[in-house]
């Protein structure tokens, strides 16, 4: 079959939605949803998003710039956040000289 979008799927049959649902009721960690449960299920769009990472005051402009190897290595060896820091040397270099 194809959706709406293009996208080609194909629906499984009898014998492979039995097999599937029987993998559901021996796994401890699932069950198979409810009529009830399947009935409050919300797409994300119209859920509050309560969690995850917050607004920041100032939003960062996307640049691209080149970096001597170096340069990338230094800051990529501290690990996560290489891009970051690298900003943050740049502020304190513009705040010194001004």
């Amino acid at each position: 079959m194809i959706d709406k979008i293009g996208r080609r799927y194909r629906i499984a049959t009898e014998e492979e939605e039995a097999r599937i649902r029987e993998g559901i009721a021996k796994d401890p960690d699932t069950h198979e949803l409810t009529d009830e449960e399947m009935a409050e299920l919300r797409p994300l769009t119209e859920m509050k998003r309560s969690s995850g990472r917050p607004k920041a005051d100032s939003t960062k402009q996307p640049v691209s710039i080149r970096l001597s190897p170096e340069v990338v290595e230094y800051f990529k060896a501290e690990g996560p956040g290489w891009q970051t820091r690298i900003d943050a040397v740049l502020c304190e270099h513009v705040k010194t000289h001004q």
